[in-house]
């Protein structure tokens, strides 16, 4: 098994409840309202504040090149967000610190991951009543990219991770989600 499928299965739960905490299912319906997507945004910018430099900073040159690492900073693009919304910049609170590079990679995967979800919600929230004047910044970050972005992470993760280093890249993806999921 490849470790794309085999993060894919070992953490099924948290990308549930994940959906759950962010009420995805009322996205699909239109009764999502602003004060849910303020939720959503400021949620993900701590997520991103706390593990982005970490991430990029434990990887070695080899990912850089290969993942085009400069191409999938998403910081800046949440925190024009986070302005356009009113909401406030904040300072790293917590430690969320990554072993090594498998566990930045696992971290990797749940940020990269959430692109394809982010470019969904993008599209449905600019149907919806109430984001008429909303500007998706980070769920839009890859644009008509955003497929073949994924494919590309996990090209290079199902290459270049070794399967007795399944279970650090695994760690690295929980380690993220927990802190998602208790940030607030």
């Amino acid at each position: 098994m490849m470790v794309s499928e085999y993060l894919k299965q070992n953490t099924a739960e948290y990308h549930d409840a994940a959906e759950k905490l962010f009420n995805s299912e009322k996205i699909f319906n239109k009764t999502f309202t602003l004060e849910d997507y303020k939720k959503i945004i400021s949620t993900n910018y701590l997520m991103l504040l706390h593990s982005e430099n970490r991430i990029f900073d434990s990887l070695s040159d080899k990912f850089s090149e290969k993942l085009q690492l400069s191409n999938r900073k998403k910081l800046h693009l949440i925190e024009k967000d986070l302005e356009s919304l009113a909401l406030k910049n904040q300072s790293a609170s917590h430690e969320l610190e990554f072993s090594n590079e498998n566990e930045a990679l696992g971290a990797m995967y749940v940020i990269e991951g959430s692109t394809l979800g982010g470019n969904v919600i993008a599209k449905q929230l600019s149907k919806t009543e109430g984001f008429d004047n909303v500007t998706f910044n980070f769920f839009g970050c890859y644009q008509e990219n955003t497929g073949s972005m994924w494919k590309n992470f996990k090209e290079v993760l199902d290459t270049e991770v070794a399967e007795e280093s399944y279970d650090e890249v695994l760690s690295g993806a929980k380690k993220l989600y927990t802190f998602l999921l208790n940030v607030n």
